[in-house]
């Protein structure tokens, strides 16, 4: 029998939630495409007459003031919508990932873990049964001195240049201690998917893992004006034999989880709480394993405010925003099987990613050839608004 994506609908929720502005995207059989809902007294309502796309609310120039005056429509129990997305019954309302035409961006290497990791993952060239030997000498030589270490500093350059002459170069070393972060492309608008949606791990990978991610939403002026939680789901042997394969290992099928909802920046959330989040991931597997691991956020090598500046910036434009994953300090070590193999993915997975502020994005594994293909795409919502009056809305 599969294991439950939840214990209890309500711990979706953030703990705050009474006073949370929150915002998000169902799947609405009637409708045959998305709509665009906020949260109010325990019910999902329909806002899309005023703001068809996320995008359209997300690029207000006073998102809270939009919001408070958006024409309401139809509502939907909470509950019950949170029930059939935990279930997976796509007949009925149910959640989708909260953003649509926004890009959907990843920052990489913003961790002295993740880096760790990055390190191992190309010196074991991808074979998993490396790894742990490996670890070990590179924890040895360096692991200390990456811990706290500011990129672009005169420190930085130092240790870059004592890793190299240790014979530990690495392309990495550059964008997790250089000037420059490394933000790639995740995923495509539209094809990112949402709590209850099963997340895709590429049946060509043997060893792979969740990151568990504080996602940024930014405005096309380059505003910061909320955040989501998200799962940049990686293949860490594919990433590891070439960085160039880097669009292999990440943008595959149901690759980009997002969710549950977007918090919204109001008087009681703000930038802040972003920087302190604390992230944990739960993973549960069929063959009874049990994965618990905490993130926090402070631990972060650049502010979340400079990866944002970087991502959107005189140099790249987003007429429809973006989001951003901000990177992970989470590495799966933990043995599942033969010691010294480490953590690796199974099919049926439980995911559970958690921050108390921002709930819990939870999601079972499946290979990315196996998992429900991304159909719904840019002409078919357009055919879908157009077929509900709303294209006349867009963009205003």
């Amino acid at each position: 029998m599969s294991l439950s994506l939840t214990e209890a609908p309500n711990d979706v929720l953030p703990v705050d939630v009474a006073s949370a502005t929150l915002v998000g995207r169902v799947f609405v059989p009637e409708y045959g495409g998305p709509a665009i809902v906020t949260l109010d007294a325990g019910r999902l309502v329909d806002i899309s007459s005023s703001f068809p796309t996320m995008a359209d609310l997300t690029e207000q120039p006073d998102v809270l003031a939009a919001l408070s005056g958006a024409e309401r429509g139809r509502s939907w129990s909470l509950e019950q919508v949170l029930e059939n997305s935990a279930v997976g019954n796509a007949d009925a309302v149910h959640l989708l990932a909260p953003i649509d035409l926004a890009a959907v961006k990843a920052a990489g290497v913003t961790f002295a873990a993740s880096l760790m990791e990055r390190l191992i993952e190309e010196r074991a060239g991808g074979d998993l049964s490396q790894a742990e030997k490996i670890r070990g000498e590179i924890e040895s030589s360096i692991g200390a001195q990456l811990s706290g270490i500011i990129p672009g500093s005169p420190e930085s350059v130092e240790l870059k240049r004592v890793m190299a002459s240790q014979g530990l170069w690495s392309q990495y070393l550059e964008v997790g201690l250089g000037p420059d972060p490394e933000v790639f492309t995740k995923a495509q608008p539209l094809s990112a998917v949402g709590f209850g949606q099963e997340i895709g791990v590429s049946r060509v990978s043997n060893w792979n893992n969740p990151e568990p991610e504080v996602v940024l939403v930014i405005n096309s002026r380059g505003q910061i004006i909320g955040g989501t939680l998200g799962n940049d789901v990686n293949l860490r042997d594919v990433e590891g034999r070439s960085a160039l394969l880097l669009p292999r290992a990440k943008d595959n099928n149901a690759s980009a989880s997002l969710g549950p909802f977007l918090r919204l920046f109001d008087e009681g959330f703000s930038i802040d709480e972003v920087r302190n989040a604390e992230v944990t991931v739960q993973v549960f597997g069929e063959d009874g394993f049990v994965l618990n691991e905490m993130s926090s956020m402070n631990q972060i090598s650049r502010d979340v405010q400079v990866l944002a500046s970087y991502a959107c910036g005189d140099s790249h434009q987003y007429p429809d925003g973006l989001v951003l994953y901000t990177g992970t300090l989470f590495a799966p070590t933990k043995d599942r099987g033969a010691p010294g193999l480490g953590f690796t993915h199974e099919i049926g997975d439980v995911v559970r990613i958690a921050s108390p502020k921002f709930g819990t994005l939870a999601n079972r594994v499946n290979t990315s050839e196996q998992a429900s293909p991304w159909t719904f795409g840019l002409r078919e919502l357009i055919a879908n608004l157009n077929s509900r009056g709303l294209t006349s809305r867009v963009g205003q």
